[in-house]
């Protein structure tokens, strides 16, 4: 949590829109009439993930020289994320993505709070599609986040080609297979993985196997195709998972694969559907921050 709490802090324009907020008065007794963010997801009106969220962050960046322990926060997230109560070790991503979604559920659901940002009328279009975006309502998660994935699939029976639109808070990238395998001390050094190469493998075109078969609507059954992907819109900030885990039928394994990245320049360019609409320096991402996993476990 604190590992999320801090790179998310350290989004200038993601924090600075939550520092900017007013405070808000949860609804109990004689506060019953004041303005409130209405917690949709659990119908509790006694809780504020976005008003606590609002004071940690202000806390963080008050200048103060002590340390900051965020136990409101902590509890609010039990209350509203079941999966997360207890002691016992969670996944950074899959807190950053519960996260998001409940800021993101709570502010689309708020009475008299701060209009949100809006989106351009395309990213709305296609946001409508996902079940991060309620009612297709942006907020400043998805305005600063969200980023939309072309999806195709072909046919490879009739040729029929089937196209949709994903929208992604981020994406979680394979480490390809050839730079996984482990190399002994005789052994010549591999060439180094790049998130270049993880980038190239999570778009290049997928033959679909077995399980996977995709159901063609021309033939009127499951068909053997192919899958490819592509970026449609980038986001603000652009979020990327290393998938660190590889499951077998008994066993999970960790991939400890170094993978080269570059801190300031990622071009985002070559994975993009229509790279000549976008501007060069539009495709450029620094290195804001870096969540790792240690240990096995």
């Amino acid at each position: 949590m604190n590992a999320i709490l801090q790179s998310l802090s350290n989004i200038q324009v993601f924090s600075c829109y939550f520092k900017e907020l007013p405070s808000v008065a949860l609804r109990s007794g004689k506060m019953a009439g004041r303005r409130m963010y209405h917690t949709r997801s659990q119908g509790d009106s006694s809780v504020s993930l976005v008003e606590e969220f609002r004071k940690t962050l202000c806390s963080l960046w008050q200048g103060s020289q002590t340390a900051f322990s965020p136990d409101a926060l902590f509890y609010v997230i039990w209350k509203i994320m079941p999966s997360f109560r207890g002691y016992q070790q969670q996944d950074a991503h899959e807190f950053l993505r519960y996260l998001l979604d409940h800021l993101h559920r709570e502010m689309q659901g708020s009475k008299n709070g701060s209009p949100s940002p809006t989106l351009a009328p395309d990213r709305a279009k296609h946001t409508s599609e996902s079940k991060c975006c309620i009612n297709g309502t942006s907020t400043i998660v998805t305005s600063v986040f969200g980023g939309v994935l072309q999806n195709e699939v072909y046919c490879l029976i009739c040729g029929t080609e089937s196209r949709k639109f994903d929208p992604f808070l981020d994406l979680s990238l394979d480490i390809p297979s050839q730079f996984r395998i482990k190399t002994t001390k005789d052994q010549e050094p591999r060439p180094t993985c790049t998130l270049n190469d993880c980038l190239r493998s999570f778009t290049d075109l997928e033959e679909l196997d077995e399980t996977e078969l995709y159901m063609c609507h021309k033939c009127k059954k499951r068909q053997k195709s192919t899958k490819k992907f592509w970026i449609q819109k980038l986001p603000k900030v652009l979020c990327l998972h290393l998938k660190r885990f590889h499951w077998t039928a008994f066993l999970r394994n960790k991939i400890d694969t170094y993978v080269e990245f570059p801190k300031r320049g990622l071009d985002m360019k070559s994975y993009l559907l229509e790279p000549e609409n976008s501007l060069p320096e539009r495709c450029l991402y620094d290195l804001s921050a870096v969540v790792v996993h240690h240990g096995s476990g």
